[in-house]
């Protein structure tokens, strides 16, 4: 255990950690982005809440559920401490100085975006994750077997504008964290080379950084509309 208690208190240690909850995180997307693509399906939500009911009775989902939330709880601390570390190491600011000639504007912001990104995953787990675990969810029935109607709720949520337009804002904040975080994760591991530093930078601005939330930021857009009977 003492390597755990060495790794906390070294920043090194600590962009590690960062690092690596942050890589778990960004492979969740792809999961996550795959299962509700069955939103899209014209089918009164049926595939959607097949694949709702098996992510909340697999045993194996379970596991890394916990494991998911731990590392958004260990990434933001982490964040948030080497972010108030570097600020302390700093404190006399220079009274002139262009960070934009040094890094982008992404870069600069990981701080508010990470924020913004936490106070959505608040809103949105108490939105879904909080319903369907303890909220008054309807029953659907397909085949003989009733499944908690998730669908029903999306259908709720996402028709109110107010909901989707914060969900759309939030997933550009997302598309800009990735774009600086996920090659910068590889960076804090120390994998970086010339023949594959490309691709990973390249994967991570364009598939993390604009597929993975324009995906995202497409599915309340479209249920919008569809509540609302404009398709």
């Amino acid at each position: 255990m003492v390597w755990i208690t060495q790794a906390l208190s070294s920043s090194l240690g600590r962009k590690v950690i960062m690092s690596l909850t942050g890589l778990f995180l960004s492979s969740f997307l792809i999961v996550h982005m795959a299962g509700n693509l069955q939103l899209f399906k014209a089918d009164g939500g049926r595939a959607f809440n097949e694949y709702t009911y098996f992510m909340t009775h697999n045993p194996l989902i379970l596991t890394v559920s916990y494991l998911l939330y731990t590392s958004i709880l260990v990434h933001a601390l982490m964040a948030f401490i080497l972010t108030r570390h570097n600020r302390d190491s700093r404190p006399v600011q220079y009274a002139y100085s262009k960070p934009e000639a040094n890094s982008d504007w992404s870069s600069r912001n990981m701080g508010i975006l990470g924020t913004i990104l936490l106070l959505f995953i608040i809103i949105h787990m108490r939105t879904f994750w909080y319903e369907m675990h303890f909220g008054s969810v309807p029953m659907a029935e397909y085949d003989g077997k009733e499944y908690k109607d998730l669908y029903a709720v999306v259908k709720v949520a996402f028709g109110e504008w107010w909901y989707v337009l914060l969900y759309v804002v939030c997933m550009v904040a997302l598309g800009y964290h990735l774009a600086h975080g996920f090659q910068s994760g590889f960076q804090s591991l120390g994998i970086r080379h010339k023949k594959y530093t490309p691709a990973i930078e390249l994967v991570g601005r364009y598939f993390f950084a604009v597929i993975i939330p324009l995906a995202f930021a497409a599915m309340p857009v479209y249920v919008f509309l569809q509540v609302h009977g404009i398709i």
